[in-house]
């Protein structure tokens, strides 16, 4: 019997997907999203979908990645999580739905904890404005 891979090595693995591609467009995000689907399963948290949603956006595109964010929008609190809306923007802003995700990106950037993330989240809305 094969003992199952807790919930570090798991977020090992993903990082590893992470460090074994030379750049984004190679990385293994159909199976980060199947890590995460295994990591959901022993430690389910909102956090833990939204990423999985972001991998599943990345592997099968925004509106499958949207599809899955949306639903945490309505089953899950996480109304005063930034990456949410954040998330929501870029995933808008890729399927050209501008003043959607120029919405989401002003929810993000009043949510936002830092100085840092406020300016990347300005300067995000402010391209989804041009």
């Amino acid at each position: 019997m094969v003992p199952r891979a807790g919930r570090y090595e798991l977020q090992a693995r993903i990082a590893a997907c992470h460090l074994e591609a030379s750049d984004a467009a190679s990385t293994n995000f159909a199976r980060i999203a199947e890590l995460y689907d295994a990591l959901a399963f022993i430690d389910p948290s909102p956090v833990v979908e939204l990423n999985r949603a972001v991998a599943v956006a990345m592997s099968q595109g925004p509106e499958a990645g949207l599809r899955l964010i949306d639903a945490l929008v309505t089953s899950r609190n996480m109304e005063d999580y930034y990456l949410l809306p954040a998330t929501r923007a870029d995933l808008l802003r890729r399927m050209g739905r501008g003043t959607e995700a120029a919405t989401e990106y002003e929810k993000a950037l009043q949510l936002a904890p830092s100085e840092a993330e406020k300016r990347y989240l300005g300067k995000r809305l402010a391209e989804t404005r041009c």
